[in-house]
């Protein structure tokens, strides 16, 4: 069944964590972050599902897992970028995955993103053109 099934690499999708002010997470002293799923592609993506997660470990070794949040997107636009969540800087410290599934062209792709602990931060900005701002980019 699954040897029947063609797997292409996923290209032109990727995701990106931006300072935004008006996250839902901002306090006057910390910004908020917003997390953007990014088609750089000429097709839209249809029937997006994106599966979020933190893991790790706490300061005495315990494990950490946050709760799964699901979102559900119908289509991405070509050359656009989708807010997916905003997410606290309190959860850096661990393991940040996204699990991206969608349709581009009737094939179906999915792929993890998993941003590396403490990879996410001012010092780590860069310039994102499709969204003409500066964030944490991982394709």
């Amino acid at each position: 069944m699954k040897r029947d099934i063609a797997f292409r690499p996923v290209e032109g999708v990727a995701i990106a964590i931006v300072p935004d002010e008006q996250a839902a997470t901002a306090t006057p002293e910390q910004p908020g972050w917003q997390v953007y799923l990014l088609n750089d592609n000429d097709e839209p993506l249809d029937n997006v599902l994106v599966s979020s997660n933190g893991y790790g470990t706490g300061p005495a070794g315990e494990p950490i897992r946050t709760s799964t949040l699901r979102h559900s997107l119908p289509q991405v636009p070509p050359r656009s970028a989708s807010p997916i969540e905003a997410i606290d800087p309190a959860v850096f410290h661990l393991h940040n995955q996204y699990w991206v599934s969608y349709y581009l062209g009737g094939q179906v792709f999915d792929k993890k993103f998993i941003f590396a602990p403490e990879s996410i931060g001012v010092d780590q900005l860069m310039m994102i053109p499709l969204i003409d701002q500066a964030g944490v980019l991982h394709s």
